[in-house]
């Protein structure tokens, strides 16, 4: 299989899955500028450009992660999400900054988790049984990422190649839990796609899905939310509003 249809694959995957995991997000301020951008040329220079002017209030860097944190989140994102022809990478997009800010916020800080112990072993079903805070539970798995990518390539993640990326993405995700420790595609799969996609997808006053570039690659038209009607007489096409889609910051 050649890297272009490796790209494609992976874009339908991710696309197939945020349909089930919809739009929704979590709590967190905006934006972030990132040196790399300066690399960017054409249409996706002039979209993030577009996407930055029309939000003078963003927060440059980070709030959570540290710069050894945003080197490994950068890597991930940016290959989960490449760069195309319907969309800048997935760090000129706003992924990493929407983590970091839900890392940063109540939900990283395990604002409505009970934390107090004791801790006994559950269910999948009873949900998050950890006794740290999603922060905390994130920045440890971040730490086994750069474990693995050191043991197997000498190398952190963000200076792997993209089969190298590749490679590792499958080994995080879906390697079997060894006993005794960390449970890394328990991690991937329960912490760390979930945010991904919630950041690609959430409105950009959340700091991601920046100009609404992802909202216009599928045809959402975002605010209000009263397109139930609508899902009938459009199925299969763009919605008409979708080229134009509305954002909280739009009304307010």
């Amino acid at each position: 299989m050649s890297p272009d249809e490796q790209q494609g694959l992976s874009r339908r995957s991710l696309l197939t899955s945020a349909g089930a995991l919809g739009v929704g997000v979590l709590a967190a301020p905006v934006g972030l500028a990132r040196a790399r951008q300066a690399g960017d040329t054409g249409e996706n220079a002039e979209a993030q450009q577009a996407a930055d002017a029309a939000q003078p209030d963003a927060v440059d860097g980070y709030q959570s992660l540290s710069l050894d944190d945003a080197a490994i989140v950068e890597a991930l994102v940016g290959h989960m999400w490449p760069a195309d022809d319907l969309s800048p990478d997935g760090v000129a997009l706003g992924i990493a900054t929407f983590i970091d800010r839900q890392l940063a916020g109540a939900y990283g800080q395990g604002d409505r988790l009970y934390l107090s112990g004791p801790f006994r072993q559950g269910k999948p079903e009873h949900g998050y049984q950890l006794a740290c805070t999603p922060e905390q539970y994130f920045k440890a798995g971040l730490r086994q990422v750069a474990e693995v990518s050191a043991q197997r390539y000498a190398a952190p993640p963000d200076r792997l190649t993209t089969d190298q990326l590749e490679e590792l993405l499958h080994v995080i995700s879906q390697a079997p839990p060894q006993p005794a420790a960390f449970a890394l595609n328990t991690w991937f799969n329960e912490l760390f796609y979930p945010l991904f996609v919630r950041g690609a997808f959430a409105d950009p006053i959340y700091g991601g899905n920046r100009g609404k570039q992802a909202w216009r690659m599928i045809g959402y038209p975002g605010l209000p939310a009263t397109y139930a009607t609508d899902i009938v007489t459009w199925r299969g096409r763009r919605h008409p509003a979708s080229d134009s889609p509305m954002s909280i910051q739009d009304f307010s």
